[in-house]
């Protein structure tokens, strides 16, 4: 199962519009799309099958509750909430992937998936990460394309 991205882009637009102007771009979403595209395979997998990570970004929980220390105060829709609530709550899982973007010391990539690649690898996947950036490519290829 996965996602229609057409209608998964409205959604992360719209969400990320209701937070505010500052979260939502062009590229932004694209970077949404694609992290999902890798991560879950647009939405095959909510949980990991060998690890923590929850949701259709495959966030792990300690990620979750360091962005949700950092930012409850900004985006009270962080506070009380579980980790484990990505897995069904879209709009929580979008707003702290997209956090967890926000909160790198770098301007987003340019709007061309090899940059939005290498900005996920750098800033999301890490240099531990054992994904690639042809990884990530190949799969926004086939889910958001």
């Amino acid at each position: 199962m996965s996602l229609d991205s057409k209608q998964f882009a409205d959604l992360i637009e719209r969400v990320l519009g209701g937070f505010g102007k500052e979260l939502n771009s062009p590229v932004a979403v694209k970077l949404l799309l694609g992290t999902a595209a890798h991560e879950s395979r647009f939405g095959t997998y909510l949980k990991q099958i060998r690890g923590p990570a929850i949701g259709i970004f495959q966030m792990e929980p300690d990620t979750f509750r360091w962005l949700q220390d950092t930012y409850q105060d900004t985006y009270v829709y962080l506070k009380g909430r579980e980790p484990e609530e990505m897995e069904w709550d879209l709009r929580l899982a979008i707003l702290a992937a997209r956090l967890r973007y926000w909160i790198v010391p770098k301007p987003l990539p340019h709007d061309d998936v090899q940059s939005i690649a290498g900005y996920w690898k750098r800033w999301y996947n890490t240099s531990a990460g054992a994904g690639t950036e042809e990884q990530f490519i190949d799969a926004y290829e086939k889910y958001v394309s």
